[in-house]
């Protein structure tokens, strides 16, 4: 529910807060005063287009904001909070501002939002029907939610889209497969080749590293044992080396610790140094041995160097990519022999996708073209109190080439208003006020299954006046035992079946013409329902009429 609407620097608004209540509001004043200028700032804060010449005349922007309670709205308070948006004590504000360049900012409860955000934020909050709004009314689809909702048919509904999507992703998997089998018979001799050329060579993860390590080895192998020799003879190969050194060392250090027993702790780190000495010279010798100038050996292994060279440049740069592209051609092999089993499958998955999508788009058609009925019928004894005469309203069930996700058929509201004019779409109405009283005729029946909790018409009271008028204004007050409804009105008719009365008024503020609102009950209500009829608003007559239609109120 809109509780509250704050307007500054809109055309000849400077400075507004419009308070709403419960049930049906009702907003009047003479022409001019600003009472479309108000239903236009709360559709720009919706989401409408706005232009720097809605600013007021010295200012350099605009803002409306909108206080909603969103009691009982689980959905959108769960939406938001998914955005990251808190919500408090069910309380949503949306604001929106218009600078003279043009730019827009938005947002909701103070949290910065995308003009998008704000739109689909504001159509769960509030549905405004103007004369030339573009409504959800008038929506296919929400026509078809409509009728859906109507007919209690939402969950087979969903069965629908659900077979639909089920069918159109087994076809889509059918056709992919197609496409791979198809290209597999065709590459299958040049994947042939490729599983046979990788997997006779029999390639091994790391192999190339150990590959190059070898042949060096190999390549080098004379200096190497030349090397290795030098340095075992250096170690132990003569009475100058390094090992009969430390012998001579050894008997020196044993006869000074004779002498002084304080040198003994020096003996273990000779020792340590000795025997890690006979190590050394033990492992050069027998690295010694195990160089072997061997060039056969060297012969096949820059042989198997030369084929890993060649399959990574032709499969890939290293061997594990190499073993890939194996995996992947025997997986494109393996498909010819069980993509037969596999369509089979998906084939059978399909039919019984398509044998639930017709029966569930079948039994959605049933129950669409019972409701349609229903619901027509409905509209149409609904018209001639709202000053539609001769209007008729169907609802054209269009059936469509292929069953979809929204069923089988389009779903068309559509009106005559005039004896001798064929049906047309609801959307293609001229007359705004009109087209208004179907949209009202419509939430009249379909009140209890609209999620949106305010409903604003303006000029619902376009070409009618009289007993009309009365029923038209009685139809608003049904329409709000379950939907808080702010209506705009020149009727007194209307007017008095309201609420909650709103005058907009318009005045000077420093020498500029401003627009204010006030409430107005009692005495003063008379007054303004008096100066609404016409005629002399101070008389005795006018206010007694003024008196007896508002006594007159259910």
């Amino acid at each position: 529910m809109l509780t509250e609407l704050r307007i500054r620097n809109i055309a000849i608004i400077e400075s507004l807060t419009l308070s709403l209540a419960p049930g049906f509001n009702v907003l009047t004043g003479e022409t001019g005063a600003g009472k479309s200028i108000i239903v236009g700032a709360l559709g720009f804060l919706l989401g409408e287009r706005g232009s720097a010449d809605l600013i007021r005349t010295s200012a350099d922007r605009a803002t409306v904001e909108g206080v909603f309670d969103a009691e009982g709205n689980e959905a959108l308070i769960a939406q938001l909070d998914e955005r990251g948006i808190d919500v408090a004590e069910n309380l949503v504000v949306l604001k929106r501002e218009l600078s003279s360049s043009g730019r827009t900012r938005a947002w909701i409860n103070g949290s910065v939002v995308t003009a998008g955000i704000l739109a689909e934020t504001g159509r769960s909050l509030v549905s405004l029907h103007g004369q030339h709004e573009a409504q959800s009314l008038l929506d296919p689809e929400s026509q078809r939610l409509m009728l859906d909702a109507f007919a209690g048919a939402a969950p087979l509904s969903l069965q629908v889209r659900e077979a639909a999507v089920a069918a159109a992703d087994a076809r889509r998997e059918i056709d992919a497969l197609a496409v791979r089998r198809a290209d597999a018979e065709r590459r299958a001799d040049y994947l042939r080749h490729v599983v046979g050329e990788i997997s006779a060579a029999k390639l091994v993860p790391g192999e190339e590293a150990r590959l190059e390590e070898e042949a060096r080895r190999l390549e080098n192998a004379v200096e190497l044992r030349s090397l290795a020799a030098g340095m075992r003879r250096l170690l132990e190969g003569s009475d100058q080396s390094v090992l009969h050194q430390l012998a001579q060392l050894r008997r020196s250090l044993s006869s000074i610790q004779r002498v002084d027993p304080s040198l003994a702790p020096l003996q273990e780190t000779f020792d340590g140094a000795f025997y890690a000495l006979e190590d050394l010279s033990r492992a050069v010798g027998d690295y010694e041995r195990q160089v072997e100038d061997d060039p056969a050996r060297l012969a096949q292994v820059e042989q198997r160097r030369d084929l890993i060279y060649r399959l990574t440049k032709k499969y890939g740069p290293t061997i594990d990519a190499v073993v890939q592209t194996e995996r992947r051609a025997s997986s494109e092999l393996e498909l010819l022999d069980t993509a037969h089993l596999d369509l089979r499958q998906l084939e059978e998955r399909r039919a019984r996708a398509d044998a639930a999508l017709t029966q569930a788009a079948a039994e959605l058609t049933a129950r669409r073209t019972t409701a349609a009925r229903t619901l027509a019928a409905a509209v149409v004894e609904q018209l001639p109190p709202l000053g539609m005469t001769d209007g008729r309203f169907t609802i054209a069930l269009e059936p469509r080439a292929e069953v979809g996700e929204t069923g089988a058929e389009d779903v068309t509201f559509q009106v005559a208003l005039n004896v001798g004019h064929g049906a047309r779409p609801l959307a293609r109405v001229a007359s705004g006020g009109e087209l208004s009283r179907v949209m009202l005729a419509l939430k009249t029946i379909l009140a209890r299954l609209d999620h949106v909790s305010t409903l604003v018409f303006d000029e619902v009271d376009a070409g009618i006046g009289g007993v009309v008028g009365l029923q038209v204004g009685g139809a608003l007050r049904t329409v709000a035992a379950h939907h808080q409804v702010l209506a705009i009105s020149h009727l007194p008719q209307i007017a008095s079946r309201a609420h909650h009365h709103i005058v907009v008024s318009k005045g000077s503020r420093s020498g500029i013409t401003s627009a204010d609102t006030r409430v107005v009950e009692g005495e003063e209500r008379v007054a303004e329902i008096a100066r609404m009829l016409g005629g002399d608003a101070e008389s005795r007559v006018s206010r007694e009429h003024a008196g007896e239609m508002l006594a007159g109120r259910a």
